[in-house]
């Protein structure tokens, strides 16, 4: 069983960064693959951001490439969603994942979930 507890979110100016955390209980943390996704309001929870096990491997959503990146600390049992160049439509309650085979960007992968933290960009 794996606990995760997102922070981090809050409200910012568009072209402003947040940088998210997740953290994780259990002894276990190396052993998952680490995902981000959002739900906006209105629409369907969607992939962001993951990261293999050792972090080797990064892999994004398009839509936020190249603002966005993700890293781990298996020491911390902590994954990061770093936030730049935010705009209006990355509003969204973000949620951390932990998962260990299939397709990251699919949720089945994905067997524990956080609770979400809102991330809100400003106009």
């Amino acid at each position: 069983q794996v606990q995760l507890v997102e922070s981090g979110g809050g409200l910012v100016q568009a072209g402003g960064s947040l940088r998210l955390s997740c953290a994780a209980s259990g002894r276990t943390f190396g052993s998952y693959i680490m995902g981000w996704f959002r739900q906006a309001p209105g629409k369907e929870r969607a992939f962001v951001a993951a990261i293999t096990q050792s972090g080797g491997s990064t892999y994004y959503a398009d839509s936020v490439k190249g603002r966005i990146a993700i890293s781990r600390d298996n020491a911390k049992n902590t994954v990061y969603l770093q936030m730049n160049s935010l705009k209006p439509e990355d509003t969204a309650v973000y949620y951390c994942a932990a998962g260990t085979a299939g397709r990251v960007v699919s949720q089945s992968l994905y067997d524990y979930w956080g609770q979400g933290t809102q991330v809100t960009v400003s106009s």
